[in-house]
């Protein structure tokens, strides 16, 4: 008999003969393998599980005209793809355009919003719509606009633009406009403060519009002139936030109130991480030749960072305990094993067995154990791994082969290494003490 069968035929049986002890070293190594792979897995695919639910909280990335490269225009089409190529370099993206106006209901000035209804309602999924979007010859509006004027579903308004109103805009944002608007609904006197929106072209029009109420401490007698376009509400928005003081029409509407010309302001939802939209910004503005910036909105990038923060520091809390528990049990099951065949060790090192020889058999045999606890409990993390993904995040998990194998490895190296005290102690049995107390 060779020394490797015969090493061989030594560990398995003292595997074998020791069968409960050799459970439960495996089962320690199966549960922290478990649970590291579960862990491991599924904080994988939790950013990119987190950065798609984000992103059905409306843009991460706006870009508007930039101080140099405004004009009344608005940003042409060719300028927006330019835009549109850059962000989805670095990802997939969700875009809708808008394009703002000042005009009055009821002799308040109101922000009427041209927009692309199915763009819109694609990229912001949490808006709470009663009713249908805008269409042609309906409008959309806030829930902030319908408490004021006693607006509801069906009524009708009448939009009236004139571009004098709309002269003073400067900027690459939206050229606001005001005009007179009278309504099937009673009076109201301003417009609503934009405090919450999520760009600043809908706050200038809105201190533009609000600057033009008054005229040397009066109310200006332009305001009360009434005629304008009839629209019927087809829906009611209510988001809590700026959008719920804006009129929404459908782009085509707007052109034929307020006339033709370019978008006010782009809303990206891109699939990029916090520094993938970086690199965008950087991108975008670098290009003079665009007229345009770009920003991120915080609020969406930073509470995605700070979530993603939490659950992954809240992953390495939870490995470092079951790293530690999983040596525990490991060392305590080895010591016990040294313990019961510290009698053999003794007549083996009285035999010429030397000490070295001795240990690589324990450490083989904690390998052992590792090894195939690490197989079963990658196989169980994933499991559980793929059932929390499917139950929590509605989505499937692929087996990750490179995670897999860093599990098993992992094993094996935590069980050699909880080995290590135990076979210290296995290797300084003194024969001549052990073979006396026989």
């Amino acid at each position: 008999m060779t020394n490797r069968r015969m090493f061989a035929t030594m560990i398995f049986g003292a595997v074998f003969r020791r069968r409960s002890r050799a459970v439960m070293a495996v089962v320690s190594s199966l549960v922290g393998a478990a649970t590291l792979f579960c862990l491991a897995a599924v904080c994988l695919v939790v950013p990119q599980q987190m950065n798609d639910e984000m992103r059905a909280y409306g843009a991460n990335l706006i870009v508007t005209p930039s101080e140099s490269g405004a004009s009344k225009g608005g940003m042409s089409a060719d300028v927006i793809r330019q835009a549109t190529s850059l962000v989805t370099a670095r990802g997939s993206a969700k875009s809708a355009t808008y394009r703002y106006e000042t005009v009055r209901i009821n002799s308040a000035p109101y922000v009427l919003g041209g927009i692309n209804a199915s763009e819109v309602r694609n990229l912001n999924q949490h808006w709470v719509v009663d009713g249908a979007w805008p269409s042609a010859g309906k409008v959309l509006i806030g829930r902030d606009v319908a408490d004021a004027m006693g607006l509801q579903i069906g009524s009708t308004m009448t939009i009236a633009y004139r571009a004098s109103d709309n002269a003073g805009s400067s900027s690459g944002s939206a050229s606001g406009s005001s005009g007179s608007v009278s309504g099937s609904s009673s009076s109201t006197d301003g417009s609503a403060d934009n405090s919450q929106s999520a760009d600043a072209t809908q706050n200038q029009v809105q201190s533009q519009s609000n600057s033009q109420q008054t005229r040397d401490g009066r109310v200006s007698s332009d305001i009360m002139e009434g005629g304008g376009t009839e629209f019927e509400v087809a829906g009611i928005v209510d988001t809590g936030g700026s959008e719920d003081e804006i009129v929404y029409a459908d782009e085509s509407d707007v052109a034929k109130l307020a006339g033709q010309r370019g978008a006010d302001v782009v809303e990206y939802s891109s699939s990029a991480d916090a520094n993938g939209l970086g690199s965008i910004v950087k991108a975008i503005n670098a290009d003079a030749s665009l007229g345009v910036k770009a920003q991120q909105v915080t609020k969406i990038t930073s509470s995605n960072t700070r979530i993603i923060t939490m659950l992954q520091t809240l992953f390495w809390l939870v490995s470092v305990v079951v790293l530690v528990l999983t040596l525990v049990g490991v060392s305590t099951t080895m010591a016990s094993i040294v313990s019961q065949r510290r009698n053999e060790i003794g007549l083996r090192k009285a035999l010429g067995a030397s000490s070295a020889s001795v240990g690589t058999e324990f450490y083989v045999e904690s390998a052992f154990y590792g090894l195939i606890g690490g197989v079963l409990g990658t196989a169980v993390g994933y499991a559980f791994a793929r059932i929390l993904c499917q139950t929590v995040f509605d989505r499937g998990l692929a087996f990750n082969w490179l995670l897999g194998i860093g599990s098993v490895v992992l094993s094996i190296l935590i069980a050699v290494l909880a080995s290590v005290i135990p076979v210290r102690r296995a290797s300084r049995i003194d024969p001549a003490i052990v073979l006396r107390e026989e």
